[in-house]
């Protein structure tokens, strides 16, 4: 899965801390998401596109 959260995150001026802060996960989760090494679980990933304002689809899509 391709994840935008790190453009997301950045164009908020939010550290991985402070957006992990926000979803309360750890700072290696968010890592780890935006290295495309974890796939979140659903909840985490409607919290995720909750918290930027956007449907699941405007943060992650699916590996081509």
């Amino acid at each position: 899965m391709n994840s935008k959260m790190r453009e997301l995150r950045r164009v908020r001026g939010w550290s991985q801390q402070e957006l992990a802060d926000r979803l309360a996960v750890s700072r290696q989760t968010i890592n780890s998401i935006e290295t495309g090494r974890y796939e979140p679980s659903l909840t985490l990933a409607f919290r995720i596109a909750r918290l930027f304002g956007l449907p699941i689809e405007g943060v992650f899509s699916p590996d081509e």
